[in-house]
């Protein structure tokens, strides 16, 4: 029967299927962290205090990043490539959502305006996260190898989701209200199909790599493709809807260290 756990215990348990899952994760955390950084140093100075936030948003990123290529270490395996087709980011980025790479390498100040698409990009692809991780935990919480660093990073994720949800619904009580409708609805409606495209992609280097029957993969196919529909029918609200967190000031302070990894 298939199942999201006997479908990622099979990666766990080939090597070179969990090297490119881990290669994956580890290439987004890495970006996410970088993307954070950058945007620490240049937010607006009517912004400023929020900029340890951040930081410490990009500090967990590049944990989370570090804790994947340990999982590989440990196993005595090096990075692989992640195949174009897979870079959720940067997929999101040619779809316009977020602030790109080229305007973050410019030492140039962001405005109040780029904050606000930040976090509201955040708000969406931290759900994704939260729910990944979540689902991880659930299955493999306990598992020797996997699940020490999935806790941890899920418990980050939970933290990053409720940060943005916090600054978020103080933006919008200044003002921002509008703007952040409207970039939650674009990014939500762009994330749900740069999702799907990405874990077809995926799904198909699985699919070659552990030899799965044609069958099994076009299950898959379907199955993707049904959450897919699901989404684009009305899921996708839940990525967009803001409640105040019960964690508040989820991201004051230093980002938690991780020195087993």
């Amino acid at each position: 029967m298939l199942s999201a756990r006997s479908l990622f215990q099979e990666i766990i348990d080939n090597d070179d299927a969990f090297r490119l899952f881990c290669s994956i994760a580890a290439s987004g955390e890495a970006q996410g962290g970088w993307e954070n950084g950058r945007i620490a140093a240049l937010v607006p100075e009517s912004m400023r205090a929020l900029a340890p936030r951040i930081t410490r948003h990009g500090a967990d990123e590049d944990k989370h990043g570090r804790i994947f290529n340990a999982l590989l270490r440990k196993r005595g395996l090096e990075p692989v490539p992640v195949p174009p087709e897979t870079d959720y980011t940067m997929l999101l980025e040619q779809q316009g959502i977020g602030l790109t790479h080229e305007k973050l390498r410019r030492d140039e100040p962001l405005t109040e305006k780029d904050i606000v698409v930040y976090l509201a990009h955040s708000r969406v692809t931290e759900q994704r996260a939260a729910d990944q991780m979540d689902m991880l935990v659930t299955h493999f919480g306990d598992h020797p190898e996997l699940g020490k660093a999935i806790r941890m990073i899920c418990h980050d994720e939970e933290n990053h989701l409720a940060y943005c949800h916090e600054e978020l619904l103080r933006l919008a009580a200044e003002g921002h209200g509008r703007t952040i409708h409207r970039v939650l609805r674009e990014s939500a409606l762009a994330e749900i199909k740069v999702h799907r495209d990405v874990s077809l992609a995926v799904m198909g280097r699985m699919a070659g790599i552990l030899r799965w029957p044609r069958a099994k993969a076009g299950l898959l196919t379907t199955g993707i493709r049904g959450v897919y529909a699901y989404e684009r029918a009305g899921g996708w609200h839940r990525a967009i809807n803001l409640t105040m967190p019960e964690r508040r000031g989820a991201l004051d302070g230093p980002a938690v260290p991780a020195p087993a990894f």
